[in-house]
């Protein structure tokens, strides 16, 4: 008798979508000074598109709804999430706003900054994510972030809950937050810094984390994960408070790290894995991740998670 297939969970991303510009330089350049940089590269970006195409490599049936350009780039942006098998029916071609673009500089040690023009994101509607409710309405997961309006977010927020999909908002970048959005978010995702404009704790150790996470859960949402980059990630939930450690590898590229990392945790809770085993597959995707130049290109596929999972079973 053969097995029947069962098709992947279904993922629905709303956000950006972004050309990354990326000049290497031996660091972060200060106000007012030039230097001289090293190799250029022109690589598909932008906080919503790495998070679906992330979620896509790693497993999941994703579906993205974004505005591009009708241009060069979104010509580009739209290939590549084909190619990523990256469900592209909820994308609108905006006629008269450019795609996106960000300038990021990428030092020696990892580190980056980062200038978005957004482009045809900033159009972004609660108009373009009520087209998109058939999608939202088979959703085990719907995933936002904070490179559009936010009311294109607070509408993708009423639809997951109106279709009974879990909410998770990785608020970046960073900027203060409305209760009544807090107060529908399963799970937030903020980093240090983010956490820090949301309740005004410095970030600076797990244990500034859990305070920041409990400030969060005190104004309503469900669970909060903190990431810490190399140092982990505090989780805070109904069921569970723990600091997560991170995996320790050489960095190369951190410009994408957080992407990875909600992209590959929203494929494990989608598949029913319990909290901690889903962030710690998403800490090994963005382990990877960082191992690598570019902010889509350093995405890593399934098998290649779960190889790095098995190598540092001890860890």
């Amino acid at each position: 008798m053969k097995t029947k297939t069962v098709p992947p969970p279904r993922i629905v991303v709303v956000g950006s979508s972004n050309t990354d510009m990326v000049v290497q330089t031996p660091r972060i350049p200060r106000p007012g000074e030039t230097l001289l940089g090293g190799r250029f590269t022109l690589a598909a970006g932008g906080k919503g598109a790495n998070q679906a195409v992330a979620a896509a490599r790693a497993g999941g049936r994703v579906a993205f709804v974004c505005r591009l350009g009708r241009d060069w780039f979104g010509d580009q942006a739209l290939q590549g999430f084909k190619a990523d098998g990256v469900e592209t029916r909820w994308l609108v071609r905006d006629a008269q706003e450019p795609s996106g673009v960000a300038l990021i500089a990428v030092a020696a040690d990892g580190e980056n900054s980062i200038v978005v023009a957004p482009g045809a994101n900033r159009r972004l509607s609660r108009h373009d994510v009520a087209a998109a409710v058939p999608a939202i309405q088979k959703a085990r997961v719907v995933l936002a972030q904070l490179e559009v309006p936010l009311a294109a977010v607070q509408a993708t927020v009423r639809q997951a809950r109106k279709a009974g999909a879990m909410m998770i908002l990785n608020p970046a970048p960073a900027q203060p937050l409305p209760e009544s959005l807090l107060r529908q978010i399963h799970l937030l995702t903020p980093n240090e810094t983010e956490a820090e404009i949301l309740t005004g704790v410095k970030v600076d150790s797990p244990r500034a984390a859990a305070k920041a996470a409990l400030r969060l859960r005190q104004r309503g949402v469900e669970s909060v994960l903190v990431t810490l980059g190399a140092r982990g990630v505090w989780v805070a939930s109904g069921a569970e408070s723990a600091h997560v450690p991170g995996f320790k590898v050489r960095a190369v590229d951190t410009t994408a790290a957080g992407d990875v990392f909600n992209g590959a945790l929203a494929v494990a809770l989608a598949e029913g894995q319990a909290l901690l085993p889903a962030v710690r597959f998403a800490q090994a995707a963005a382990a990877l991740s960082v191992t690598r130049l570019g902010a889509q290109p350093s995405a890593p596929y399934r098998e290649e998670i779960e190889r790095f999972l098995r190598q540092h079973a001890d860890e």
